[in-house]
């Protein structure tokens, strides 16, 4: 009896001391799996310490942890393999927190309602950039331990670890990001949003599969991104809104508007900007368009705004859907001949300049950007709406201003008998000589030299020759008006023969005496009402003048 009493307590110690020593060895795997990238058989504790740098390939004590492991757990079980998974979260977990230790000041309850200097929030953003990097090694060292198949089969290091190491580092940045919000794409937040796009790029790039609440680069930026978008676009309209008159006595030297080149600027500058964030998500490039054809809405309300006291006598000239109130506006007009003032010439240049130059700068820009886009459902074609919006809205304000003043220019030879074209035409003798002709267009040829060499003064070579060219067409319109109108009697058509070449001699001296070389050939092509009253001209075989028409 006693034996067996002996027996039963030597079998209850044997297992009790088997089920210690198991519960040691068990402790001894999980340390060394929890600190599996940490083993260093010359130190002490067989433990290098954290800080160290990360281990790149398999510690030799791993191997034999791993047989022991599967002596203990059925690897092939569910169980056993999350055991072994745990333990290797476990060691990412304290990876992690050890590399998240330089930014948890940020992060912090007490750091909360603390204002930063520009310099600690350049430092903190460094840091978090660095945690990118570090995180990114550490991963990399995963995988090529992975590669060493030293763990089982159905232990996929790599991608458990990314998981975890993922996830911390999404919660730490937008933590931070919410501590220390970016106000703007400055060079230590292209920094960051650059290590966290490309640290997502990684992980796709290794294969390591998507998971929830992982790094989402965009995801992480994307309300910041707006918030910067929207604030460039008010701070620019503000702009716009303070200036309210033109700066007095200044042009630049493409005789424009200094306001307008400082906006495109700024438009420019401020798009550059984004360059980064592009690069990366080039779907911004839509919504940076929406915002440049804003500002540059405003940009032409405000010169029209700076420039109303100069423009508001050529608003009766502009064509208006209400024929009568253009009457009305017309019969208001002052007797006083219209000269075409400096002011107007600066802004009329400025339109031109900002359609040909300024506005192409930022569409050449942002059309960059958007041969980047993804084509998904043909949304890519969607890029340029605005622009071309922009680029009419231009095209039209130039052209209705430009118009109005030659308008207003032809309106003065309208304000004299003597410089009336049509009654002159109307009181050309059948009989009259070229040279009587001349004298009695004299008045009238001095007012149009006189009307171009003002337009010549205030406007830029390009507008100066397009408005030339629309002031000779407007009078050689009266020209053919009157031919029309006597179709069918031919009696005045000698001294419309003299009249029209008249009309031309003077524009195509008056230009070349002022443009001379620069002016191209196509400068000096007839314009379509010449070319229409020529054809009406030519009828007549009898050619009475110097001026050849067929």
């Amino acid at each position: 009896m006693a034996i067996m009493t002996t027996l039963t307590t030597f079998l209850f110690l044997q297992k009790s001391i088997l089920m210690d020593c198991e519960i040691e060895i068990e402790k001894l795997l999980a340390n060394v799996f929890e600190n599996y990238k940490s083993l260093d058989e010359s130190c002490p504790s067989g433990l290098a310490h954290i800080s160290g740098p990360v281990q790149e390939s398999a510690s030799t004590a791993l191997a034999p942890a791993v047989q022991i492991f599967c002596l203990l757990h059925d690897i092939l079980s569910p169980e056993g393999q999350e055991i072994l998974k745990n333990y290797l979260k476990t060691a990412a977990k304290k990876r992690c927190r050890k590399h998240m230790a330089e930014t948890d000041e940020y992060v912090s309850s007490n750091s909360e309602g603390f204002l930063l200097d520009s310099v600690t929030i350049s430092t903190a953003y460094h840091k978090m950039k660095n945690l990118c990097l570090n995180i990114s090694n550490e991963i990399e060292a995963d995988i090529k331990i992975t590669n060493e198949h030293v763990l089982p089969s159905s232990i996929d290091l790599s991608n458990i670890a990314a998981a975890v190491y993922s996830t911390l580092l999404c919660n730490r940045i937008r933590a931070f990001l919410s501590a220390v919000p970016p106000s703007c794409p400055q060079p230590h937040v292209n920094e960051l949003l650059i290590a966290v796009s490309d640290f997502e790029r990684s992980l796709d790039s290794w294969g390591i599969s998507p998971v929830h609440g992982g790094i989402d680069s965009r995801g992480l930026f994307h309300n910041y991104i707006m918030v910067w978008i929207h604030d460039m676009e008010l701070r620019l309209l503000d702009r716009c809104k303070a200036e309210k008159v033109p700066w007095s006595g200044v042009i630049t030297n493409h005789s424009t508007s200094p306001f307008a080149e400082d906006m495109y600027e700024r438009i420019k500058d401020s798009l550059m900007e984004y360059e980064v964030v592009i690069s990366r998500w080039p779907q911004y490039t839509l919504i940076l368009e929406n915002t440049a054809s804003i500002i540059e809405r405003a940009i032409v309300k405000s010169l029209e705004k700076q420039y109303s006291e100069i423009l508001t006598p050529l608003k009766d000239s502009i064509p208006k859907r209400l024929n009568l109130h253009v009457q009305k506006l017309t019969r208001r007009q002052s007797s006083a001949l219209y000269s075409v003032p400096t002011q107007l010439g600066t802004f009329v240049n400025t339109i031109k300049r900002i359609l040909d130059v300024l506005h192409q700068r930022v569409e050449d820009i942002l059309r960059q950007w958007a041969s980047c886009l993804p084509v998904v459902e043909d949304k890519k074609s969607l890029f340029g709406e605005q622009m071309n919006v922009i680029t009419v809205l231009l095209r039209t304000k130039y052209r209705n201003y430009m118009q109005a003043a030659v308008d207003k220019l032809v309106s003065n030879t309208q304000s004299n008998k003597t410089t009336r074209l049509k009654k002159i035409l109307e009181e050309i003798r059948e009989n009259e000589r070229e040279v009587e002709v001349r004298e009695r267009m004299r008045m009238l040829c001095s007012q149009i030299t006189d009307s171009i060499s003002n337009m010549h003064d205030v406007f830029t070579s390009q507008i100066f020759v397009a408005s030339c060219r629309l002031f000779w067409d407007r009078m050689a319109q009266v020209v053919l008006k009157f031919l029309e109108g006597r179709k069918e009697n031919e009696v005045g058509y000698k001294g419309s023969y003299y009249a029209l070449g008249i009309v031309e001699d003077t524009f195509a001296s008056e230009m070349q005496r002022l443009q001379g070389n620069s002016l191209q050939e196509k400068d000096m092509e007839a314009p379509r009402s010449v070319i229409e009253a020529r054809s009406i001209l030519s009828r007549d075989t009898t050619n009475h003048s110097s001026y050849f028409y067929v």
